[in-house]
């Protein structure tokens, strides 16, 4: 079945049950007297104005979830760190050769996670969105990003030989289906490989989505976002001469892809920073340092401007949402923060206008980055209803 939307009737206190396939932490922050007075205003006037769908609490405890019959031991935090016991390397092309890792248990329900950017790689911490005892949890760098070589190479680089690549690590691991996440550009990868590939997918967790569409781009690269991070959007801007403004993404492309290292990694610093500014509500140094981080900000700057200049290598502006009906019956779970600038809510509620059986979870106080605790606590909750799924304990 499928994970329908979560209808809340205003003033109706939240409750969770496995059985109901319902939010692990969804609980009201009207009738919760642990957050009253600590909860935005804007919550309360989303449950207020009975909106189809839920908005998250960042507060939960084991005390407020016992409170509304929800067990302690329903897990909504990160999974501890863990290592892989399995890292190699695929050949995937005659250029590119991806990495790739196995973690959790090798007999479990494989996922695969899918990583942002596109350029942007993996990191340890993708793991621990995932129980290590029940998931085998398979993270890989796409083609010239993080440990996949050659690093940041354009060259037969596209959103369709990244789905063949997915199928070929598929393949190579010997998995018949798995569960697809993926947040950011790893939203929009995980609903085109799930469009191309449907019989694969056994569900969906679907982060800060990214259609890829025109409006998109232009709300983030051609001075939308500006009116909110000015400050930040200044260095960005600043780099392009006046004359060339006209589009900042083809600007920063002809940089990106000059014969000259130096104003590659001008214009690569000036990309990443820019986003990295832009990625949580509240400023995150940890994220904006990696704008300091070349290696990460040539591969993560030229290959997301080259997957932007080529409109991601779709045939149409809305092919993302053009093909829904081919995985509509996948269960799957939405993830949203509310004040994200980066891929800015319209996007999330296009698809689940269009898309109204999946999960659509909206977090009020959070921006882009999964690592936002809102946003994790979600995806932690959407692994482990995954769970009760896959074992067959939903109606």
């Amino acid at each position: 079945m499928n994970i329908g939307v979560a209808v809340v009737p205003p003033n109706t206190p939240l409750r969770f049950s496995l059985s109901h396939i319902s939010s692990t932490h969804a609980l009201s922050p009207i009738n919760n007297p642990t957050t009253q007075g600590r909860r935005r205003n804007l919550a309360v006037l989303s449950r207020n104005s009975n909106l189809d769908y839920h908005n998250s609490d960042m507060l939960v405890t084991s005390e407020t979830m016992a409170s509304k019959g929800v067990s302690p031991e329903v897990n909504t935090s990160l999974y501890a760190d863990i290592e892989p016991y399995n890292t190699d390397f695929l050949k995937v092309s005659d250029i590119h050769t991806v990495y790739y890792e196995e973690s959790g248990n090798p007999d479990g329900h494989p996922v695969i996670f899918l990583h942002g950017g596109p350029g942007g790689g993996t990191s340890s911490k993708n793991r621990k969105f995932f129980d290590p005892q029940f998931y085998r949890i398979i993270l890989f760098d796409q083609r010239g990003a993080g440990k996949s070589t050659p690093h940041a190479c354009l060259e037969e680089n596209t959103t369709w030989k990244l789905i063949e690549d997915i199928e070929k690590l598929r393949t190579h691991l010997k998995v018949s289906e798995w569960l697809v996440f993926g947040g950011s550009w790893g939203s929009t990868l995980s609903l085109a490989y799930s469009e191309s590939h449907p019989d694969k997918v056994t569900g969906l967790v679907l982060r800060g989505i990214f259609l890829l569409r025109k409006k998109e781009i232009d709300w983030f690269y051609e001075g939308g976002a500006a009116s909110i991070y000015p400050d930040a959007w200044e260095p960005f801007r600043d780099l392009i001469p006046e004359s060339e403004r006209g589009c900042f993404v083809d600007a920063y492309h002809k940089r990106l892809d000059s014969s000259d290292k130096e104003t590659q990694y001008a214009a690569a610093r000036a990309w990443t920073k820019w986003e990295m500014m832009t990625a949580h509500l509240l400023p995150n140094e940890a994220t904006a340092g990696r704008g300091e981080d070349d290696k990460f900000c040539l591969a993560f700057a030229r290959i997301e401007n080259h997957y932007f200049v080529n409109k991601g290598f779709f045939p149409s502006d809305s092919y993302l949402l053009d093909n829904l009906d081919k995985i509509k019956h996948i269960n799957t779970v939405i993830v949203q923060g509310r004040y994200d600038v980066c891929c800015p809510m319209m996007s999330a509620w296009d698809l689940h206008k269009a898309w109204p059986e999946a999960d659509f979870r909206v977090v009020p106080d959070a921006g882009h980055s999964a690592n936002e605790p809102g946003i994790s606590r979600e995806l932690v909750a959407a692994t482990e209803k995954m769970k009760v799924i896959i074992k067959g304990g939903a109606p």
